[in-house]
């Protein structure tokens, strides 16, 4: 008699929280590498007039599915802080939407807003790659590396993107709205910081942890 194989443990609330988030920065790797690679194409073939048209719509998606991540925070399938990524899923909801999206001739033609895709683009296959790795325990160096050092370049960069596509909206929304979009630059400013700041105190946090291993690896060896 052929002996029963043994059943495999049910999967646990963790396990289908691991799963589903391992599936949902893949899919999100793969949206805004899309959006990467139209933005690299179409620059330096048609010109930053074409990029809104080329990838326009597609990035207003791809940025609306990270509404989730206020959701992730909020149900604590996460770690990060809730008012933190609140402000980031916010800021870039306000853009894509209420800026670029109602604003289009004032800011799609922009080179600015092609700045802006390209930053974030950069940021965010980098950020969703690592989260998968992560997940999986298997990140290799030179992810962690560009994780926590690439957005000292592009944070900046896309932020003044940003900012200077409110401006614009604004001068072309003509007052009351114009005051609104000067009164949202105001905020951009301490927003940003506390945004910074984060960044770069996660950053220490990862690099002191990652030297300690290297020391640790070292003393057993």
């Amino acid at each position: 008699m052929a002996q029963e194989r043994p059943k495999p443990p049910p999967l646990t609330r963790s396990d289908v929280a691991k799963e589903y988030l391992s599936a949902y920065n893949a899919v999100c790797a793969l949206l805004w590498f899309s959006v990467l690679g139209r933005v690299v194409l179409l620059v330096p073939i048609t010109g930053v007039e074409s990029v809104y048209e080329g990838a326009g719509d597609f990035t207003k998606w791809a940025q609306t599915v990270a509404v989730l991540e206020i959701v992730h925070s909020a149900f604590g399938l996460v770690r990060s802080p809730l008012l933190t990524t609140f402000m980031q899923v916010a800021s870039r909801i306000l853009i894509v939407w209420g800026v670029v999206n109602q604003f289009p001739g004032a800011t799609s033609t922009s080179p600015f807003y092609s700045s802006m895709l390209l930053a974030w683009s950069a940021t965010e296959v980098v950020r969703y790659s690592y989260f998968v790795l992560n997940l999986r325990r298997s990140v290799p160096g030179f992810m962690t590396w560009l994780r926590y050092n690439m957005f000292y370049v592009l944070y900046p960069m896309g932020i003044s993107s940003e900012a200077v596509l409110v401006w614009k909206a604004s001068e072309a929304a003509g007052e009351p709205w114009k005051w609104v979009g000067w009164g949202l630059l105001g905020v951009y400013v301490p927003g940003s910081y506390v945004l910074y700041t984060y960044m770069i105190a996660q950053r220490k946090k990862v690099m002191k942890g990652k030297q300690a291993e290297r020391r640790n690896r070292a003393v057993t060896h």
